[in-house]
């Protein structure tokens, strides 16, 4: 069973992927779709901080969609890990063995036509944009060196934008919409969604 997991930057996509992960005993596989950043090794750092990293075309989403056939044919893949600070992907990638659900979170996952073509169930987290920019300031501060007024500008540069343009139409195509985030009894229901479907 494969599942999409989209919503805003901050919206606790990952938090509910992880308690996912948790709580279907270790038959998950989890794939971040912001980990198939193009690899723009082309560009000079200064350079690499300018690019539009919400816009679909910054991602190697056909990588993404490689992998998941290649998941549903019993085939291990090598998901690559991303440096965030360095904007480029590590020379390390990670073994994604198959499972018998794999979990796909990113704010885009449900824009790409070909990438939702590859999915049974499809979730939207819809989260207030005031509680999403506050989480996304927390994060890019403290886990990815991005001074504050960085994030801020970055944010109504092209967060933003790109929210209202492509995130926020991709609910249309959501089976299921988690609402404030992190819901424990929809997460419950999801769970228990996954495991009938499973059975």
């Amino acid at each position: 069973m494969f599942i999409g997991l989209a919503g805003g930057s901050g919206s606790g996509k990952t938090t509910i992927a992880e308690e996912l992960v948790g709580r279907l005993d270790g038959r998950v596989a989890l794939l971040h779709h912001d980990a198939y950043y193009r690899n723009l090794v082309e560009l000079t750092f200064e350079e690499r901080t300018r690019v539009n990293y919400d816009h679909p075309s910054s991602l190697e989403t056909e990588l993404l969609v490689d992998h998941l056939e290649r998941l549903r044919s019993g085939l291990a893949v090598e998901h690559p890990v991303y440096d965030f600070a360095q904007h480029l992907r590590s020379d390390v990638t990670k073994r994604i063995e198959p499972a018998g659900v794999v979990i796909v979170e990113g704010i885009l996952v449900l824009s790409d036509p070909q990438l939702r073509s590859e999915l049974d169930l499809k979730i939207f987290v819809d989260t207030d944009p005031d509680l999403r920019l506050a989480r996304r300031l927390e994060r890019d501060i403290n886990e990815r060196g991005r001074s504050v007024e960085s994030v801020i500008t970055q944010y109504f540069a092209t967060v933003r934008p790109m929210h209202l343009e492509f995130v926020e139409h991709s609910r249309r195509y959501a089976d299921l919409i988690i609402p404030e985030g992190f819901n424990p009894a929809a997460v419950a229901t999801v769970v228990e969604l996954i495991r009938s479907r499973l059975t």
